[in-house]
Protein backbone atom coordinates (compact mmCIF):
# COMPACT_ATOMS: atom_id res chain seq x y z
CA UNK A 1 0.00 0.00 0.00
CA UNK A 2 3.02 2.16 0.75
CA UNK A 3 4.57 1.59 -2.98
CA UNK A 4 0.60 2.73 -4.35
CA UNK A 5 0.15 5.53 -2.13
CA UNK A 6 3.61 7.42 -2.75
CA UNK A 7 2.65 7.93 -6.55
CA UNK A 8 -0.91 9.28 -5.58
CA UNK A 9 0.87 11.60 -2.77
CA UNK A 10 3.17 13.34 -5.08
CA UNK A 11 0.70 13.84 -7.66
CA UNK A 12 -1.86 15.36 -5.09
CA UNK A 13 0.55 17.55 -3.22
CA UNK A 14 1.42 19.40 -7.32
CA UNK A 15 -1.80 21.07 -6.43
CA UNK A 16 -0.40 22.80 -2.94
CA UNK A 17 3.25 23.17 -3.89
CA UNK A 18 1.85 25.21 -7.46
CA UNK A 19 -0.48 27.18 -5.21
CA UNK A 20 2.61 27.29 -2.85
CA UNK A 21 4.79 29.13 -5.68
CA UNK A 22 1.74 31.53 -6.73
CA UNK A 23 1.33 32.35 -3.54
CA UNK A 24 5.27 33.32 -2.99
CA UNK A 25 6.49 34.39 -6.38
CA UNK A 26 2.66 35.90 -7.92
CA UNK A 27 1.24 37.59 -4.55
CA UNK A 28 4.45 38.13 -2.83
CA UNK A 29 3.10 36.81 0.79
CA UNK A 30 3.45 34.54 3.30
CA UNK A 31 0.21 31.92 3.34
CA UNK A 32 -0.98 28.87 5.46
CA UNK A 33 -0.31 26.84 1.45
CA UNK A 34 3.59 27.49 2.53
CA UNK A 35 2.93 25.87 5.60
CA UNK A 36 1.55 23.29 4.28
CA UNK A 37 3.31 22.63 1.32
CA UNK A 38 6.73 22.21 3.58
CA UNK A 39 4.84 20.01 6.11
CA UNK A 40 3.79 17.40 3.03
CA UNK A 41 7.16 17.44 1.77
CA UNK A 42 8.49 16.41 4.97
CA UNK A 43 5.75 14.06 6.09
CA UNK A 44 6.74 12.28 2.67
CA UNK A 45 10.30 12.38 3.28
CA UNK A 46 10.32 11.10 6.95
CA UNK A 47 7.93 8.55 6.02
CA UNK A 48 4.64 9.37 7.77
CA UNK A 49 2.47 8.35 4.25
CA UNK A 50 -0.64 7.86 6.71
CA UNK A 51 -0.22 11.31 8.34
CA UNK A 52 -0.05 13.16 4.57
CA UNK A 53 -3.18 11.06 3.70
CA UNK A 54 -5.15 11.81 6.43
CA UNK A 55 -4.15 15.35 5.85
CA UNK A 56 -4.64 15.08 2.37
CA UNK A 57 -8.44 13.92 3.27
CA UNK A 58 -8.98 16.75 5.61
CA UNK A 59 -7.32 19.41 3.07
CA UNK A 60 -9.50 18.22 0.30
CA UNK A 61 -12.38 18.06 1.55
CA UNK A 62 -12.21 21.55 3.51
CA UNK A 63 -11.81 22.73 0.26
CA UNK A 64 -15.06 21.28 -0.98
CA UNK A 65 -16.93 22.85 1.65
CA UNK A 66 -15.54 26.19 1.02
CA UNK A 67 -16.99 25.55 -2.67
CA UNK A 68 -20.23 25.10 -1.32
CA UNK A 69 -20.23 28.55 0.75
CA UNK A 70 -18.99 30.63 -2.51
CA UNK A 71 -21.28 32.20 -4.62
CA UNK A 72 -22.59 29.95 -7.53
CA UNK A 73 -25.35 32.06 -9.07
CA UNK A 74 -22.86 34.79 -9.46
CA UNK A 75 -23.05 35.32 -13.35
CA UNK A 76 -21.70 37.29 -16.17
CA UNK A 77 -23.78 39.56 -17.46
CA UNK A 78 -23.36 40.32 -20.95
CA UNK A 79 -26.53 42.45 -21.55
CA UNK A 80 -28.57 43.32 -18.74
CA UNK A 81 -31.70 44.42 -21.10
CA UNK A 82 -31.52 40.90 -23.29
CA UNK A 83 -30.76 40.51 -27.19
CA UNK A 84 -30.06 43.54 -29.16
CA UNK A 85 -32.73 43.84 -31.76
CA UNK A 86 -31.48 42.39 -34.99
CA UNK A 87 -33.21 44.77 -37.39
CA UNK A 88 -35.51 47.65 -37.70
CA UNK A 89 -37.96 49.74 -39.31
CA UNK A 90 -36.74 53.11 -40.55
CA UNK A 91 -38.40 56.23 -42.69
CA UNK A 92 -36.68 56.27 -45.88
CA UNK A 93 -38.26 58.71 -48.77
CA UNK A 94 -41.50 58.31 -47.00
CA UNK A 95 -41.34 54.52 -47.12
CA UNK A 96 -40.84 52.41 -44.40
CA UNK A 97 -37.87 49.53 -44.60
CA UNK A 98 -36.70 47.08 -42.54
CA UNK A 99 -32.84 47.21 -42.30
CA UNK A 100 -30.26 45.28 -40.27
CA UNK A 101 -30.07 46.92 -36.53
CA UNK A 102 -26.48 47.43 -37.36
CA UNK A 103 -26.40 49.53 -40.22
CA UNK A 104 -28.53 52.59 -38.37
CA UNK A 105 -26.89 56.02 -38.23
CA UNK A 106 -27.66 58.91 -36.15
CA UNK A 107 -30.68 61.27 -37.52
CA UNK A 108 -32.20 57.87 -38.99
CA UNK A 109 -35.97 57.91 -38.24
CA UNK A 110 -36.43 54.88 -36.61
CA UNK A 111 -40.12 53.49 -35.92
CA UNK A 112 -41.62 51.65 -33.22
CA UNK A 113 -45.27 50.40 -32.36
CA UNK A 114 -47.10 49.38 -29.53
CA UNK A 115 -45.38 46.45 -27.64
CA UNK A 116 -42.18 46.76 -28.90
CA UNK A 117 -38.61 47.83 -27.25
CA UNK A 118 -37.17 50.99 -28.39
CA UNK A 119 -33.93 50.01 -29.80
CA UNK A 120 -32.17 53.35 -29.27
CA UNK A 121 -31.41 56.73 -27.42
CA UNK A 122 -33.28 59.95 -29.79
CA UNK A 123 -36.47 62.37 -30.00
CA UNK A 124 -39.99 61.67 -31.24
CA UNK A 125 -40.13 62.90 -34.48
CA UNK A 126 -43.86 62.06 -34.67
CA UNK A 127 -46.18 60.31 -32.91
CA UNK A 128 -47.63 60.04 -28.77
CA UNK A 129 -47.16 56.83 -26.84
CA UNK A 130 -47.36 55.73 -23.56
CA UNK A 131 -43.77 54.54 -22.66
CA UNK A 132 -42.66 52.08 -19.62
CA UNK A 133 -39.41 53.69 -18.34
CA UNK A 134 -39.32 51.20 -15.72
CA UNK A 135 -36.23 49.21 -16.60
CA UNK A 136 -34.31 52.95 -16.64
CA UNK A 137 -35.90 54.81 -13.85
CA UNK A 138 -37.59 52.47 -11.33
CA UNK A 139 -40.91 54.68 -11.51
CA UNK A 140 -43.68 52.49 -11.64
CA UNK A 141 -46.08 54.79 -13.70
CA UNK A 142 -45.76 54.88 -17.46
CA UNK A 143 -44.44 57.97 -18.97
CA UNK A 144 -46.84 60.19 -21.83
CA UNK A 145 -44.77 61.17 -24.45
CA UNK A 146 -44.81 63.44 -27.38
CA UNK A 147 -43.52 64.80 -30.21
CA UNK A 148 -39.79 66.67 -29.00
CA UNK A 149 -39.67 64.15 -26.42
CA UNK A 150 -36.87 61.82 -25.22
CA UNK A 151 -36.84 58.13 -25.31
CA UNK A 152 -34.49 55.73 -24.39
CA UNK A 153 -33.13 51.88 -25.59
CA UNK A 154 -34.68 48.99 -23.21
CA UNK A 155 -38.09 50.79 -22.35
CA UNK A 156 -41.20 49.92 -23.75
CA UNK A 157 -43.63 51.63 -25.65
CA UNK A 158 -46.90 50.31 -24.02
CA UNK A 159 -50.06 52.08 -26.38
CA UNK A 160 -49.23 54.05 -29.82
CA UNK A 161 -46.68 54.36 -32.39
CA UNK A 162 -43.83 57.03 -32.62
CA UNK A 163 -41.17 57.88 -34.96
CA UNK A 164 -37.66 58.68 -33.14
CA UNK A 165 -34.58 60.26 -34.77
CA UNK A 166 -31.71 58.79 -33.85
CA UNK A 167 -29.31 60.24 -31.33
CA UNK A 168 -27.30 57.02 -29.84
CA UNK A 169 -27.21 53.29 -31.24
CA UNK A 170 -25.74 50.30 -29.79
CA UNK A 171 -23.12 50.74 -26.92
CA UNK A 172 -23.58 54.81 -26.76
CA UNK A 173 -27.10 54.17 -25.54
CA UNK A 174 -27.54 55.04 -21.79
CA UNK A 175 -29.24 51.19 -21.17
CA UNK A 176 -25.61 50.47 -23.00
CA UNK A 177 -23.50 52.33 -21.00
CA UNK A 178 -25.03 51.34 -17.43
CA UNK A 179 -24.37 47.24 -18.53
CA UNK A 180 -20.65 48.29 -19.14
CA UNK A 181 -20.68 49.91 -16.10
CA UNK A 182 -21.81 46.33 -14.24
CA UNK A 183 -18.90 44.22 -16.14
CA UNK A 184 -16.40 46.47 -15.20
CA UNK A 185 -17.60 47.59 -11.38
CA UNK A 186 -14.92 45.77 -9.44
CA UNK A 187 -16.83 42.84 -7.66
CA UNK A 188 -15.90 43.16 -3.89
CA UNK A 189 -16.92 40.25 -2.85
CA UNK A 190 -15.27 38.42 -5.25
CA UNK A 191 -11.47 39.44 -3.71
CA UNK A 192 -12.46 38.19 -0.60
CA UNK A 193 -10.83 35.37 1.04
CA UNK A 194 -13.27 33.55 3.49
CA UNK A 195 -13.14 33.86 7.21
CA UNK A 196 -11.16 30.70 8.27
CA UNK A 197 -8.76 31.11 5.24
CA UNK A 198 -7.88 34.74 6.26
CA UNK A 199 -7.25 33.71 10.34
CA UNK A 200 -5.11 30.40 9.63
CA UNK A 201 -2.97 32.74 6.92
CA UNK A 202 -2.07 35.24 9.89
CA UNK A 203 -0.76 31.87 11.74
CA UNK A 204 1.50 30.86 8.81
CA UNK A 205 4.31 32.84 9.53
CA UNK A 206 4.63 32.42 13.49
CA UNK A 207 4.57 29.11 12.87
CA UNK A 208 6.92 29.07 10.41
CA UNK A 209 9.03 30.83 12.75
CA UNK A 210 8.31 28.59 16.04
CA UNK A 211 9.20 25.46 13.45
CA UNK A 212 12.57 26.81 12.39
CA UNK A 213 13.45 27.59 16.15
CA UNK A 214 12.28 23.65 17.29
CA UNK A 215 14.54 22.08 14.07
CA UNK A 216 17.88 22.37 15.40
CA UNK A 217 17.13 22.25 19.31
CA UNK A 218 14.11 19.33 19.32
CA UNK A 219 14.89 17.97 15.39
CA UNK A 220 13.03 17.20 12.38
CA UNK A 221 9.95 15.21 13.42
CA UNK A 222 9.34 18.13 16.61
CA UNK A 223 9.78 20.64 13.57
CA UNK A 224 6.96 18.74 11.71
CA UNK A 225 4.79 18.30 14.59
CA UNK A 226 4.73 22.57 14.81
CA UNK A 227 3.63 22.78 11.19
CA UNK A 228 0.83 20.28 11.75
CA UNK A 229 -0.22 22.71 14.06
CA UNK A 230 -0.76 25.97 12.93
CA UNK A 231 -3.02 28.38 15.21
CA UNK A 232 -6.51 28.43 13.63
CA UNK A 233 -6.60 25.82 11.09
CA UNK A 234 -9.84 23.94 12.08
CA UNK A 235 -11.16 26.62 10.93
CA UNK A 236 -10.76 25.30 7.25
CA UNK A 237 -13.60 23.00 8.27
CA UNK A 238 -15.54 24.52 11.04
CA UNK A 239 -15.92 28.09 9.68
CA UNK A 240 -18.00 26.58 6.12
CA UNK A 241 -19.51 24.40 8.39
CA UNK A 242 -21.01 27.41 10.42
CA UNK A 243 -21.80 29.10 7.47
CA UNK A 244 -23.67 26.04 5.31
CA UNK A 245 -25.51 25.67 8.45
CA UNK A 246 -26.63 29.25 8.79
CA UNK A 247 -27.53 29.54 4.86
CA UNK A 248 -29.98 26.68 6.02
CA UNK A 249 -31.62 28.31 8.61
CA UNK A 250 -31.99 31.55 6.80
CA UNK A 251 -33.60 29.10 3.63
CA UNK A 252 -36.06 27.72 5.72
CA UNK A 253 -37.02 31.47 7.34
CA UNK A 254 -37.47 32.61 3.75
CA UNK A 255 -34.07 33.65 3.17
CA UNK A 256 -32.09 33.28 0.07
CA UNK A 257 -28.14 33.89 0.52
CA UNK A 258 -26.40 33.31 -2.46
CA UNK A 259 -23.19 34.42 -1.11
CA UNK A 260 -22.41 33.02 2.20
CA UNK A 261 -19.86 35.72 2.59
CA UNK A 262 -22.59 38.20 3.30
CA UNK A 263 -23.25 36.46 6.27
CA UNK A 264 -20.06 37.82 7.65
CA UNK A 265 -20.01 41.56 6.14
CA UNK A 266 -23.84 41.87 7.40
CA UNK A 267 -22.42 41.99 11.26
CA UNK A 268 -20.19 44.88 10.26
CA UNK A 269 -22.88 46.52 8.29
CA UNK A 270 -23.72 50.35 9.75
CA UNK A 271 -25.41 51.93 6.94
CA UNK A 272 -28.36 50.75 5.34
CA UNK A 273 -29.45 52.56 2.27
CA UNK A 274 -33.12 51.72 0.31
CA UNK A 275 -33.88 51.88 -2.93
CA UNK A 276 -37.42 54.13 -3.02
CA UNK A 277 -39.83 52.77 -5.76
CA UNK A 278 -40.42 49.07 -5.57
CA UNK A 279 -38.53 48.57 -2.54
CA UNK A 280 -40.58 50.87 0.31
CA UNK A 281 -43.12 51.44 -1.96
CA UNK A 282 -45.66 48.73 -3.62
CA UNK A 283 -46.22 49.00 -7.67
CA UNK A 284 -49.53 49.70 -7.00
CA UNK A 285 -50.67 53.74 -6.06
CA UNK A 286 -53.82 54.55 -4.08
CA UNK A 287 -56.36 57.25 -4.15
CA UNK A 288 -55.23 60.01 -2.32
CA UNK A 289 -57.75 62.73 -3.11
CA UNK A 290 -60.45 63.25 -5.08
CA UNK A 291 -61.13 66.91 -6.50
CA UNK A 292 -64.75 67.23 -7.70
CA UNK A 293 -66.25 69.98 -9.73
CA UNK A 294 -70.04 70.31 -9.63
CA UNK A 295 -70.00 66.35 -8.25
CA UNK A 296 -70.17 64.22 -5.37
CA UNK A 297 -67.06 62.01 -5.27
CA UNK A 298 -68.47 58.94 -5.13
CA UNK A 299 -70.33 60.30 -8.08
CA UNK A 300 -66.91 61.22 -9.96
CA UNK A 301 -64.79 57.41 -8.49
CA UNK A 302 -67.79 55.43 -9.87
CA UNK A 303 -67.57 56.66 -14.09
CA UNK A 304 -63.96 56.27 -13.22
CA UNK A 305 -64.11 52.59 -11.72
CA UNK A 306 -66.63 52.09 -14.86
CA UNK A 307 -64.14 53.43 -17.69
CA UNK A 308 -61.43 51.28 -15.73
CA UNK A 309 -63.09 48.10 -14.91
CA UNK A 310 -61.49 45.75 -17.27
CA UNK A 311 -58.14 47.03 -16.77
CA UNK A 312 -55.17 45.62 -15.01
CA UNK A 313 -52.47 48.49 -14.80
CA UNK A 314 -51.31 49.64 -11.29
CA UNK A 315 -52.97 52.82 -11.78
CA UNK A 316 -57.03 50.96 -12.92
CA UNK A 317 -56.46 48.54 -9.88
CA UNK A 318 -55.98 51.71 -7.34
CA UNK A 319 -59.01 53.34 -8.44
CA UNK A 320 -61.45 49.83 -8.64
CA UNK A 321 -60.08 48.73 -5.13
CA UNK A 322 -61.24 52.90 -3.77
CA UNK A 323 -64.45 52.24 -5.52
CA UNK A 324 -64.90 48.65 -4.00
CA UNK A 325 -64.15 50.01 -0.82
CA UNK A 326 -66.63 52.70 -0.70
CA UNK A 327 -68.65 49.48 -2.09
CA UNK A 328 -70.20 51.31 -5.23
CA UNK A 329 -71.86 50.16 -7.98
CA UNK A 330 -70.19 50.47 -10.99
CA UNK A 331 -72.45 50.38 -14.25
CA UNK A 332 -71.23 47.68 -16.91
CA UNK A 333 -69.65 49.72 -19.57
CA UNK A 334 -71.49 49.27 -23.91
CA UNK A 335 -68.18 50.11 -25.66
CA UNK A 336 -64.90 51.41 -24.77
CA UNK A 337 -62.11 52.53 -26.86
CA UNK A 338 -58.43 53.25 -26.29
CA UNK A 339 -56.97 56.79 -27.10
CA UNK A 340 -53.30 56.48 -28.61
CA UNK A 341 -51.51 57.01 -25.43
CA UNK A 342 -53.16 59.03 -23.14
CA UNK A 343 -56.21 58.04 -21.87
CA UNK A 344 -59.70 55.46 -22.60
CA UNK A 345 -63.40 56.54 -23.72
CA UNK A 346 -66.71 54.76 -22.26
CA UNK A 347 -70.13 54.92 -22.80
CA UNK A 348 -71.94 54.21 -20.22
CA UNK A 349 -75.94 54.91 -19.61
CA UNK A 350 -75.64 56.75 -22.38
CA UNK A 351 -72.83 59.13 -21.36
CA UNK A 352 -69.17 59.18 -22.52
CA UNK A 353 -66.88 59.26 -19.99
CA UNK A 354 -63.44 60.17 -20.72
CA UNK A 355 -60.33 59.18 -18.33
CA UNK A 356 -56.67 60.04 -18.92
CA UNK A 357 -53.85 62.71 -18.72
CA UNK A 358 -54.57 66.41 -18.67
CA UNK A 359 -52.94 65.73 -22.24
CA UNK A 360 -55.22 63.41 -23.08
CA UNK A 361 -58.19 65.89 -21.82
CA UNK A 362 -56.83 68.82 -24.24
CA UNK A 363 -56.84 66.48 -26.98
CA UNK A 364 -60.40 65.56 -26.65
CA UNK A 365 -61.14 69.10 -26.80
CA UNK A 366 -62.05 68.82 -23.04
CA UNK A 367 -61.68 72.66 -21.28
CA UNK A 368 -59.45 72.75 -18.06
CA UNK A 369 -59.90 74.95 -15.54
CA UNK A 370 -56.98 77.29 -14.41
CA UNK A 371 -56.87 75.77 -10.42
CA UNK A 372 -56.68 71.87 -12.15
CA UNK A 373 -53.58 73.12 -14.22
CA UNK A 374 -52.45 74.62 -11.13
CA UNK A 375 -53.42 71.23 -9.45
CA UNK A 376 -51.52 69.29 -11.93
CA UNK A 377 -47.57 70.80 -11.87
CA UNK A 378 -48.77 70.42 -7.57
CA UNK A 379 -49.32 67.15 -7.83
CA UNK A 380 -46.13 66.60 -10.16
CA UNK A 381 -44.34 68.00 -7.80
CA UNK A 382 -45.26 65.99 -4.87
CA UNK A 383 -44.50 62.52 -6.82
CA UNK A 384 -48.17 62.36 -7.14
CA UNK A 385 -50.63 61.71 -10.53
CA UNK A 386 -53.45 63.20 -11.69
CA UNK A 387 -56.00 61.13 -13.40
CA UNK A 388 -58.84 63.64 -15.13
CA UNK A 389 -62.50 62.80 -15.38
CA UNK A 390 -64.73 64.17 -18.29
CA UNK A 391 -68.45 63.62 -18.56
CA UNK A 392 -69.78 64.00 -21.91
CA UNK A 393 -67.85 66.78 -22.73
CA UNK A 394 -67.17 68.54 -19.41
CA UNK A 395 -64.30 67.92 -16.87
CA UNK A 396 -66.16 67.00 -13.52
CA UNK A 397 -62.86 66.31 -11.85
CA UNK A 398 -59.54 64.61 -11.21
CA UNK A 399 -58.70 61.64 -8.61
CA UNK A 400 -55.14 62.46 -7.07
CA UNK A 401 -52.85 58.53 -6.64
CA UNK A 402 -50.50 58.43 -3.55
CA UNK A 403 -47.63 56.03 -3.68
CA UNK A 404 -48.57 53.11 -1.50
CA UNK A 405 -46.22 53.10 1.36
CA UNK A 406 -44.89 48.94 2.32
CA UNK A 407 -46.81 48.20 5.20
CA UNK A 408 -44.14 46.59 6.82
CA UNK A 409 -41.67 49.20 5.95
CA UNK A 410 -42.39 51.76 9.14
CA UNK A 411 -41.79 48.82 11.50
CA UNK A 412 -38.57 47.28 9.73
CA UNK A 413 -37.10 50.66 9.47
CA UNK A 414 -37.92 51.31 13.60
CA UNK A 415 -36.21 47.46 14.22
CA UNK A 416 -33.00 48.49 12.15
CA UNK A 417 -32.69 51.89 14.44
CA UNK A 418 -32.83 49.99 17.26
CA UNK A 419 -29.78 48.04 16.55
CA UNK A 420 -28.21 51.24 15.99
CA UNK A 421 -28.32 51.20 12.19
CA UNK A 422 -28.00 54.75 9.84
CA UNK A 423 -30.62 54.63 7.16
CA UNK A 424 -30.88 56.35 3.53
CA UNK A 425 -33.11 56.55 0.96
CA UNK A 426 -32.03 56.60 -2.83
CA UNK A 427 -34.67 58.45 -5.62
CA UNK A 428 -34.96 59.11 -9.02
CA UNK A 429 -38.11 60.81 -7.49
CA UNK A 430 -38.62 64.78 -6.72
CA UNK A 431 -36.70 66.19 -3.44
CA UNK A 432 -40.57 66.73 -2.11
CA UNK A 433 -42.11 63.43 -2.15
CA UNK A 434 -38.94 61.46 -1.34
CA UNK A 435 -38.57 64.00 1.68
CA UNK A 436 -41.97 63.29 2.88
CA UNK A 437 -41.52 59.54 2.65
CA UNK A 438 -37.95 59.49 4.87
CA UNK A 439 -40.16 61.54 7.45
CA UNK A 440 -43.31 59.37 7.48
CA UNK A 441 -40.93 56.26 7.80
CA UNK A 442 -38.20 58.32 10.30
CA UNK A 443 -35.34 57.96 8.32
CA UNK A 444 -33.12 60.92 8.35
CA UNK A 445 -30.77 60.61 5.18
CA UNK A 446 -32.50 60.40 1.91
CA UNK A 447 -30.78 60.94 -1.63
CA UNK A 448 -34.21 62.56 -4.53
CA UNK A 449 -33.42 62.94 -7.98
CA UNK A 450 -30.49 60.55 -8.44
CA UNK A 451 -30.11 59.07 -12.17
CA UNK A 452 -28.94 55.38 -12.03
CA UNK A 453 -25.52 55.03 -12.80
CA UNK A 454 -24.90 57.92 -9.83
CA UNK A 455 -26.64 55.62 -6.99
CA UNK A 456 -23.27 53.73 -7.15
CA UNK A 457 -21.40 56.45 -6.73
CA UNK A 458 -23.25 57.54 -3.66
CA UNK A 459 -22.54 54.33 -2.24
CA UNK A 460 -18.52 54.56 -2.87
CA UNK A 461 -19.13 57.82 -1.32
CA UNK A 462 -20.53 56.39 1.74
CA UNK A 463 -17.97 53.93 1.67
CA UNK A 464 -15.24 56.35 1.64
CA UNK A 465 -16.55 57.56 4.72
CA UNK A 466 -15.94 54.59 6.28
CA UNK A 467 -19.29 53.30 6.12
CA UNK A 468 -20.21 49.63 5.54
CA UNK A 469 -23.38 49.44 3.42
CA UNK A 470 -26.06 46.66 2.70
CA UNK A 471 -27.92 47.92 -0.22
CA UNK A 472 -31.75 46.99 -0.94
CA UNK A 473 -33.16 47.31 -4.35
CA UNK A 474 -35.53 45.55 -7.38
CA UNK A 475 -34.63 46.98 -10.47
CA UNK A 476 -31.97 46.88 -13.44
CA UNK A 477 -31.34 50.57 -12.59
CA UNK A 478 -30.10 49.23 -8.75
CA UNK A 479 -28.52 46.55 -10.63
CA UNK A 480 -25.11 48.73 -10.15
CA UNK A 481 -25.61 50.00 -6.52
CA UNK A 482 -26.21 46.63 -5.62
CA UNK A 483 -22.82 45.00 -7.45
CA UNK A 484 -21.44 47.96 -5.62
CA UNK A 485 -22.23 48.01 -1.52
CA UNK A 486 -20.61 45.51 0.67
CA UNK A 487 -23.99 43.83 1.17
CA UNK A 488 -26.51 43.51 -1.32
CA UNK A 489 -30.53 42.64 -0.86
CA UNK A 490 -33.34 42.24 -3.42
CA UNK A 491 -37.02 40.97 -2.82
CA UNK A 492 -37.98 38.14 -5.09
CA UNK A 493 -40.16 39.14 -8.09
CA UNK A 494 -38.24 41.79 -8.76
CA UNK A 495 -35.91 42.23 -12.02
CA UNK A 496 -34.19 39.50 -13.07
CA UNK A 497 -30.68 41.15 -12.86
CA UNK A 498 -31.87 42.75 -9.73
CA UNK A 499 -31.98 38.99 -8.29
CA UNK A 500 -29.13 38.06 -10.21
CA UNK A 501 -26.89 40.87 -9.08
CA UNK A 502 -27.81 40.67 -5.62
CA UNK A 503 -25.89 38.10 -2.86
CA UNK A 504 -29.47 38.19 -0.87
CA UNK A 505 -32.29 37.30 -1.75
CA UNK A 506 -35.70 38.02 0.67
CA UNK A 507 -37.99 35.14 -0.75
CA UNK A 508 -41.55 36.46 0.46
CA UNK A 509 -41.34 39.95 -1.65
CA UNK A 510 -41.89 41.94 1.45
CA UNK A 511 -38.75 43.38 4.00
CA UNK A 512 -40.64 41.79 6.75
CA UNK A 513 -37.13 39.42 7.13
CA UNK A 514 -34.61 42.11 6.86
CA UNK A 515 -34.52 42.74 10.72
CA UNK A 516 -34.38 38.26 10.93
CA UNK A 517 -31.37 38.43 8.43
CA UNK A 518 -29.57 40.79 10.95
CA UNK A 519 -30.03 39.00 13.56
CA UNK A 520 -29.15 35.47 12.09
CA UNK A 521 -25.91 37.44 10.92
CA UNK A 522 -25.35 38.80 14.90
CA UNK A 523 -25.84 34.67 15.56
CA UNK A 524 -23.30 33.50 12.89
CA UNK A 525 -20.77 36.12 13.67
CA UNK A 526 -20.68 34.81 17.36
CA UNK A 527 -20.48 30.92 16.30
CA UNK A 528 -17.69 32.00 14.40
CA UNK A 529 -16.24 33.60 17.33
CA UNK A 530 -16.23 29.95 19.37
CA UNK A 531 -14.97 28.69 16.21
CA UNK A 532 -11.55 30.65 16.27
CA UNK A 533 -11.23 30.20 20.06
CA UNK A 534 -11.42 26.54 19.64
CA UNK A 535 -8.98 26.40 16.72
CA UNK A 536 -6.77 28.19 18.72
CA UNK A 537 -6.09 26.27 22.22
CA UNK A 538 -5.35 23.18 20.29
CA UNK A 539 -2.36 25.28 18.83
CA UNK A 540 -0.96 26.11 22.09
CA UNK A 541 -1.52 22.66 23.11
CA UNK A 542 0.46 21.28 20.91
CA UNK A 543 3.06 23.83 20.49
CA UNK A 544 3.47 23.45 24.63
CA UNK A 545 3.58 19.55 24.40
CA UNK A 546 6.50 19.49 21.70
CA UNK A 547 8.68 21.94 23.77
CA UNK A 548 7.99 20.33 26.97
CA UNK A 549 6.58 17.11 26.39
CA UNK A 550 8.02 16.03 23.28
CA UNK A 551 5.43 15.52 21.09
CA UNK A 552 5.76 14.16 17.91
CA UNK A 553 3.60 14.07 14.63
CA UNK A 554 1.07 11.68 15.76
CA UNK A 555 0.31 13.34 19.12
CA UNK A 556 -0.75 16.72 17.69
CA UNK A 557 -2.80 14.88 14.76
CA UNK A 558 -4.43 12.90 17.77
CA UNK A 559 -4.78 16.36 19.55
CA UNK A 560 -6.55 18.22 16.11
CA UNK A 561 -8.56 15.56 15.61
CA UNK A 562 -10.20 15.53 19.04
CA UNK A 563 -10.39 19.43 19.04
CA UNK A 564 -11.67 19.32 15.43
CA UNK A 565 -14.40 16.80 16.72
CA UNK A 566 -15.39 20.02 19.45
CA UNK A 567 -15.06 22.59 16.65
CA UNK A 568 -17.59 20.30 14.13
CA UNK A 569 -19.94 20.11 17.07
CA UNK A 570 -20.12 24.17 17.73
CA UNK A 571 -20.87 24.60 13.91
CA UNK A 572 -23.76 22.00 14.07
CA UNK A 573 -25.27 23.00 16.76
CA UNK A 574 -27.56 26.07 15.53
CA UNK A 575 -28.84 23.52 13.17
CA UNK A 576 -29.59 21.05 16.06
CA UNK A 577 -30.71 23.69 18.60
CA UNK A 578 -33.30 24.94 16.04
CA UNK A 579 -34.58 21.17 15.78
CA UNK A 580 -35.18 20.80 19.32
CA UNK A 581 -36.96 23.86 19.21
CA UNK A 582 -39.04 22.32 16.29
CA UNK A 583 -39.76 18.91 18.15
CA UNK A 584 -40.59 20.55 21.18
CA UNK A 585 -43.08 22.31 19.17
CA UNK A 586 -44.36 19.34 18.05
Amino acid sequence: MTIVSIPLLIYGSSYILKKAYDTVIKEHRIGIVIVESIAIVGFMVTGHFFATALWYTLYFYSRKLLRKTEDHSRKNIVNIFGKQARSVWVISNGVELEIPFNKLKKNDIVVVNAGEAIPIDGQISSGIANIDQHVLTGELQPMAKGVGNSVFAGTVVLEGQIHIQVEKTGKETVAAQIGNILEKTADFKATMQSYGERIIDKGALPTLAVSAIALPILGTQSALAILNSCFGYQMRITAPLSMLNFLTIASKSGILIKDGRSLELLSQVDTVVFDKTGTLTEEQPHVGKIHCCGIEENELLTYAAAAEYKQTHPIALAILAEAKQRRLNVAPVIQAKYEVGYGIKVNVEAKLIRVGSVRFMEMEGISIPPEMNILQEETHEQGHSLVFIALNDQLVGAIELYPTIRPEAKQIIAQLKQRGLSMYIISGDHEQPTRKLAQKLGIDNYFAETLPEDKANLIAQLQQKGKVVCFVGDGINDSIALKKSQVSISLRGASTVATDTASIILMDSHLNQLDHLFEIAEEFNANMKNNFNLSIIPGFLCWGGVFFLHFGIVSTVLVYDASLLIGVWNAMSPSLKKRKKMLRKL
